[in-house]
């Protein structure tokens, strides 16, 4: 291929956050609503964070609660006529409990909405051991609650732990 057809590419080079969070004290708050409407509008993930910050954040229960309710809506619709489906259908609501988790940033609530996605599968009769995938994304789950648990105040994991014992399988 000749050098004139070749077709460079440039990357711009992201700044670090310490970067962004200096150049953004010195912006004013008209040019700050602007730049965060902005990133609102191209990608979903942002506006739903934004979201959560100006909106939830401040009740963080009714949203553990609100996420709950969207949980056993999503168990409800799962296809049990093939465990292929089922496991489609359980990575999706972990992947939808997940970026609530990534928004809240919270151990609390990760340790709270993974435990009761354990307790939805347990109790939605889905058999575990039958399906290797399934049994390993629920005790994946499972260590990840473990996991999170050591960062929690010891009443908290005193209070958890009954529940954690619970979900051995």
């Amino acid at each position: 291929m000749p050098i004139a057809n070749r077709v460079i590419f440039v990357f711009m080079r992201s700044a670090s956050v310490h970067e962004l969070k200096q150049e953004l004290l010195t912006k004013p708050a008209a040019e700050l609503t602007d730049l965060c409407l902005r990133l609102a509008k191209y990608k979903k993930e942002n506006k739903e964070l934004l979201t959560y910050l100006l909106f939830e954040a401040h009740d963080e229960a009714a949203y553990i609660e609100s996420i709950k309710r969207e949980v056993n809506e999503q168990f409800a619709e799962i296809n049990h006529s093939n465990l292929y489906f089922v496991k489609k259908t359980l990575r999706k609501i972990l992947r939808n409990i997940n970026t609530h988790i990534r928004y809240t940033g919270s151990a609390q609530v990760t340790v709270d909405l993974l435990i009761y996605f354990c307790q939805s599968i347990k109790a939605s009769g889905i058999p575990i051991e039958k399906n290797p995938i399934i049994a390993n994304l629920y005790k994946g789950q499972v260590q990840k609650i473990n996991k999170t648990l050591l960062g929690l105040h010891e009443d908290l994991q005193y209070d958890y732990s009954k529940t954690v014992a619970e979900l051995h399988v």
